[in-house]
């Protein structure tokens, strides 16, 4: 038998794999909040969210969010957290309406 065709047949079989292997590893792919470069701010008594270039400050209405509460993935703790919350114009983290 023909060497080459066994290693075509091994890689064909590891790329039908892979996808498999991936979901009944538990492996998942999360979009991130902000591309590379940028940052989430939120809008002040908002829950409204935009990217800001991690060289420029917040624009007037906006504000970065708590350390160690920013949200980095579509869906993670934060992501769904600041979905019902927001900060007031005092910087106190408070229930949105």
């Amino acid at each position: 038998m023909d060497l080459s065709i066994i290693r075509r047949c091994r890689v064909a079989l590891a790329a039908a794999s892979l996808p498999a292997a991936l979901l009944v590893g538990g492996c998942t792919f999360q979009d991130a909040i902000c591309g590379s470069g940028d940052y989430p701010v939120q809008q002040v008594g908002s829950t409204g969210r935009q990217c800001v270039p991690e060289d420029e400050e917040p624009p007037a209405g906006w504000t970065r969010y708590p350390e160690g509460k920013e949200p980095r993935h579509v869906d993670d703790e934060w992501d769904v957290y600041w979905r019902t919350h927001t900060i007031d114009q005092s910087g106190n983290i408070i229930q949105s309406q």
